[in-house]
């Protein structure tokens, strides 16, 4: 959804000017047990619930493992995820994926002390996110408002992901 709204971060740098994508298509590393990584790519993942998502990416990783995916299934994606959150890594920077404006880096959320909406300390889940991008077409305050935006579904509009 926050890719949709911020078609620039979904666009490539090519050798004529920049190239605008008309589907969201996001790709998302998946190590291989003998080594390195594919990135299958979840399509039209804009146009998609999460439900959905989420299947489909069942099947994705099983068969990327297997060696079955067919090209266009690891060679579409139009932004990239790198999650290594799940490895516990609370903070890391990924490589910018030819084709691409933009990779995410997901790191693990981890309990932080924040203050609270009461005024109060507390203890929330926070997780670190950093954003590569081709500089040629993104600028930083483009990837800002994108993060921004991200952040909001995430923290307050997750309802939103559902339909």
């Amino acid at each position: 959804m926050t890719l949709a709204k911020h078609p620039l971060v979904n666009a490539a740098y090519v050798e004529d000017g920049i190239q605008y994508n008309a589907d969201v298509n996001v790709a998302v590393a998946v190590a291989m047990p003998d080594g390195g990584l594919i990135t299958p790519v979840l399509k039209q993942a804009d146009m998609t619930d999460i439900y959905s998502l989420g299947r489909s990416w069942k099947d994705l990783v099983t068969r990327a493992r297997d060696k079955q995916l067919a090209p266009d299934e690891y060679s579409t994606g139009t932004f990239t995820i790198s999650n290594l959150g799940m490895m516990g890594v609370t903070d890391f920077v990924s490589i910018l994926p030819p084709g691409t404006g933009a990779i995410l880096a997901v790191a693990a959320s981890v309990p932080t002390a924040a203050l609270m909406p009461n005024g109060m300390m507390g203890f929330v889940k926070q997780m670190k996110v950093t954003m590569t991008c081709d500089h040629r077409h993104i600028y930083g305050a483009d990837a800002a408002l994108f993060l921004k935006d991200l952040a909001e579904v995430i923290e307050k509009d997750t309802q939103s992901l559902l339909l």
